[in-house]
């Protein structure tokens, strides 16, 4: 028992929810749990990405900034990231992109 005026932790909250019984809400925890680790996947693989394009030199960054570009949009057209991040991301890669000549 958590002492007064403690909250629990996640990880406690998460052992104490309940699965939903019926057949319709498992498969939707199934289906969440599946979307979950997928955009996880994808959002660190981007993650990565961009890290690695950060630390490259000036003409591997010309290289590999359309596929990192192309990566992020993706992030923002499955809805892992919103638009406008997606946006400065971009912005502040070209930028560093262009700056390395």
């Amino acid at each position: 028992m958590a002492k007064r005026g403690v909250l629990p932790t996640f990880a406690l909250l998460k052992t104490v929810y309940q699965m939903a019984n019926h057949s319709a809400t498992k498969k939707d925890a199934r289906q969440a749990a599946k979307r979950r680790d997928r955009n996880k996947y994808y959002g660190k693989t981007t993650r990565n990405a961009i890290r690695d394009l950060k630390a490259a030199d000036a003409s591997g960054m010309k290289e590999k900034f359309p596929t990192v570009a192309s990566m992020i949009d993706k992030l923002a057209k499955r809805g892992i990231i919103h638009k406008n991040k997606a946006a400065n991301l971009k912005s502040k890669l070209a930028r560093k992109a262009n700056a390395t000549k």
